[in-house]
């Protein structure tokens, strides 16, 4: 059945200290939530009235449990996850100021690969949501990533959030994004990612090394975003402000206003200021995704 966004990667349970401020070895207890960038967009889009598939593969334990419950109860599809009797799902250990412990090495999800997704039912929607971070989890993992960017008939919109994680890359090479991104219709990339992964100093400096993604987004922090379509000059749109309780998960909510103001066929303005709103939103709750919002709040997000 085709969906309006499918997403690809991996998610983990979260355990984020009870009392804000705390370190990780400070904290006596924590609260549990589920995170990951493509189920995150996946959880958002749907909030803001489309219809999303996520597809992964989590352990056949309690937090996998947890995951495709979670997941689910949001109005995501799941019924393309895969569970795996031999590996476990990932979990990690955060604070709201960058500190992070992640357990994922030999997860579940480090499992994907060309023969556990195929192009059919990764490209069963109008748009494939990928990010960067899977392209890092293994070997098996960048191949898919390969093989869902490739051309061919029947590709949908290729979404690709570059999302350089570090730790991920200490024995890789990050230039592999690069290659990847290129092979994409839509790119988002924060200049600060860009400089770190790249030493690419600005946005018209990414959108010189990235000609040809149809539109590619530099995020520029608190200042706003950048956006550039087809041959066109950059479109910048200031950020909306609003006051920071926890960075964690801003990227992938103006990924996810970003795309349904897409699939809306919106200006590239709105749709830069549509990807700042849900970022803004974000920034203000504690957690990973924005499923702590209210009615109320999703009913401004979706106006």
């Amino acid at each position: 059945m085709s969906v309006d966004v499918v997403c690809v990667g991996e998610s983990m349970v979260t355990f984020v200290p009870s009392a804000p401020g705390q370190r990780l070895a400070e904290a006596a207890s924590f609260a549990r939530g589920t995170g990951g960038a493509e189920s995150n967009v996946a959880c958002a889009l749907v909030q803001l009235g489309h219809t999303a598939r996520w597809i992964s593969r989590v352990g056949a334990d309690p937090f996998g449990d947890l995951l495709l419950a979670q997941i689910a109860a949001a109005g995501v599809d799941v019924s393309a996850v895969r569970r795996d009797p031999d590996r476990p799902t990932g979990v990690y250990f955060r604070t709201g100021d960058g500190e992070v412990a992640y357990y994922r090495a030999g997860s579940a999800a480090t499992a994907l690969s060309p023969a556990a997704v195929g192009r059919e039912e990764a490209w069963a929607g109008r748009v494939l949501h990928l990010s960067g971070i899977t392209a890092a989890l293994s070997a098996g993992c960048a191949d898919l990533v390969r093989e869902l960017t490739a051309p061919g008939p029947g590709r949908p919109l290729v979404s690709f959030d570059v999302n350089y994680r570090p730790a991920l890359w200490r024995s890789g090479d990050p230039a592999q994004l690069a290659a990847l991104a290129r092979r994409c219709d839509l790119v988002l990339v924060g200049e600060d990612e860009a400089e770190a992964a790249w030493g690419l100093p600005d946005a018209d400096a990414v959108r010189e090394a990235l000609p040809g993604p149809a539109v590619l987004v530099v995020k520029q922090g608190a200042l706003g975003a950048t956006a550039y379509e087809g041959t066109g000059a950059g479109v910048f749109v200031p950020a909306a402000g609003a006051p920071v309780v926890d960075l964690v998960g801003a990227g992938d909510a103006f990924a996810a206003g970003f795309l349904s103001a897409t699939l809306r066929a919106l200006p590239l303005p709105d749709r830069l200021a549509r990807g700042h709103a849900l970022a803004a939103a974000a920034i203000g709750v504690r957690g990973d995704s924005l499923a702590v919002l209210g009615d109320e709040a999703w009913g401004r997000l979706r106006a």
